[in-house]
């Protein structure tokens, strides 16, 4: 089982032009409503791809919690972790242009008031799997990894939006997911040399946190270090409608394949998958693809 600790929030998605530069107005072509949040995001990502998934987290008592939770909903996912707070839900704004590529801005909204005590006691057991995000409380999730360690459950840990953490509570976690720009975050954090490649700085940052350390690298796929061994992943070759979610996609892929036994270098390939084929529709939540969808393009991945 799958135990996703984040964020849930309602989108506002604009299709633009371009993407507007500081100081510029440009006039959306469409605007559509969504569920979003990260949390939200890989929970229905990973229960599309077949895992068992409980939510935990929160939503505002603005009416726009409903929004916010009935993709979880139509998808089986466990919701009774996640508390009705006084204030607002979370909410994001997305700009989209042509090519797919996006600026969000997020407001944290109830997800701040998010804590580990709406998990029982028994929401995490032996050989489960703790998924986080960073969009709630970083001490709210450092208790959660501490009841995951205690009770031998597995923890990864996506540091989306990169923010400071303590080394000790990274080496807490078993896996970390970051891309490009959170891997020079993270290393700067760190205090290690940012000026090499990326191969040499994910093997740095894997060997200062004793985690796998996972890179996705959008179109190029993704690069592991895992157990000392550097693992590369492609992508699907696609003409993406809306990376918007690609992310998260890959996240609950790659937990759900994990809790399934597969091995680290499949759950890698699931997450490719599953991040390459949530590009070809728009949204986050609407794009995440099924366990079937899955499964039929893991043999044309290129090895």
């Amino acid at each position: 089982m799958i135990t996703v600790f984040g964020s849930l929030n309602v989108d506002y998605v604009f299709q633009m032009p371009a993407l507007p530069a500081p100081g510029e107005t440009l006039l959306a072509s469409s605007l559509v409503v969504l569920a979003g949040g990260k949390g939200g995001n890989q929970a229905l990502a990973a229960a599309r791809a077949g895992a068992t998934v409980h939510m935990a987290g929160a939503v505002g008592d603005d009416g726009m919690g409903d929004i916010a939770l009935a993709g979880l909903h139509g998808a089986g996912v466990n919701t009774d972790a996640v508390a009705a707070i006084h204030g607002p839900t979370g909410t994001a704004s997305i700009n989209v242009n042509g090519d797919g590529e996006n600026t969000i801005v997020v407001f944290p909204g109830a997800n701040a008031g998010a804590s580990h005590t709406q998990l029982p006691s028994r929401g995490l057991e032996a050989n489960d799997l703790l998924l986080l995000q960073m969009e709630i409380p970083v001490p709210e999730m450092a208790q959660m990894i501490s009841h995951a360690n205690r009770v031998a459950a597995k923890v990864v840990w996506n540091l989306a939006p990169m923010q400071a953490v303590d080394i000790e509570l990274l080496r807490q976690v078993a896996i970390l997911v970051v891309n490009e720009v959170e891997l020079q975050q993270l290393g700067k954090h760190l205090g290690l040399p940012t000026d090499g490649t990326v191969a040499a700085l994910l093997a740095q940052v894997a060997e200062q946190t004793t985690n796998s350390v996972v890179l996705t690298l959008g179109a190029k796929g993704c690069l592991a270090d895992h157990q000392g061994d550097q693992i590369a992943v492609p992508a699907l070759p696609i003409k993406p409608v809306d990376t918007v979610g690609a992310g998260d996609a890959f996240c609950g892929a790659f937990a759900a394949a994990l809790d399934a036994g597969e091995p680290f270098p499949t759950a890698l390939r699931w997450g490719c998958v599953a991040g390459s084929l949530a590009c070809l529709k728009e949204g986050a939540q609407t794009a995440l693809p099924s366990r079937d969808d899955i499964s039929s393009h893991l043999p044309t991945l290129p090895n």
